[in-house]
């Protein structure tokens, strides 16, 4: 006797609007505001190669990243939940990675208004996506802990090129048991979205080279090979959003 599964009505519809779990990582470039259009431009640029080369340097490709959104003075990534980017990943070596490229960008920076400095968030979620893009409280949650006057403010009141807040998410499932290096991270930040309260905690990184950099002149110079940009970036009707959701290669 053969036995067959009914086929149940609507299966492939419901697939296609079902939500889907991603990693979310934003940065946000501090004082943007206050610069010009032909420095935001200069900074715009460093801050794509900078993040690129950070990705490459974890390494983090083009298969496991979905298309990133252009937020004008920042980037968002929505990173697919492979086993090989596991959460950890993304705190113990992409923001440390992130933190010694902007050292060595801002001691080289020519002019105090092309130095850098950013905010970032790790968080992760349900998230949606239709023809303009992806979206869904997930991804709210974790602009609103970025954007939140008390990262600004620790970002202020620091030396480091860069501050992260991580939400409840995060810390209570990844940082509470000791996953990651053994760092301080404080609460300081709750946010509200759709009625709900979110807590965020911020760690300020140390101002060193990631523990996998072979030296202090070789690290920096090792994560700076191959650079990596933004292929291009079209305007689209939820924003501005990088096309081809690719990395490309510097010549």
């Amino acid at each position: 006797m053969s036995h067959r599964l009914a086929v149940l009505p609507g299966g492939d519809d419901q697939r296609r609007h079902a939500p889907v779990h991603r990693s979310v990582f934003a940065i946000d470039l501090e004082g943007s505001t206050t610069r010009t259009n032909p420095v935001k431009g200069e900074l715009r640029r460093s801050m794509y190669e900078l993040l690129g080369r950070a990705l490459e340097a974890v390494p983090i490709t083009e298969n496991q990243l979905e298309q990133p959104i252009d937020r004008g003075d920042g980037v968002l990534l929505l990173i697919r939940p492979y086993d090989d980017v596991p959460k950890t990943v993304l705190l113990d070596r992409l923001i440390p990675a992130l933190t010694a490229l902007l050292t060595e960008h801002n001691t080289r920076a020519t002019q105090p208004t092309l130095r850098m400095r950013l905010r970032a968030v790790v968080h992760a979620g349900e998230v949606h996506s239709d023809d303009r893009g992806f979206y869904g409280e997930a991804i709210d949650i974790a602009i609103r802990l970025l954007d939140s006057a008390a990262v600004k403010s620790a970002l202020k009141q620091t030396e480091s090129p860069l501050v992260l807040v991580v939400s409840e998410e995060i810390y209570s499932g990844i940082i509470a048991h000791g996953y990651v290096d053994d760092c301080e991270y404080r609460q300081a930040v709750r946010v509200r979205v759709t009625g709900k309260q979110h807590r965020g905690w911020v760690h300020v990184p140390g101002l060193t080279e990631p523990a996998s950099a072979p030296g202090p002149a070789a690290g920096l110079a090792a994560l700076a090979r191959a650079p990596f940009v933004l292929a291009s970036v079209r305007k689209g009707a939820s924003g501005m959003r990088a096309a081809g959701g690719h990395w490309a290669r510097v010549s």
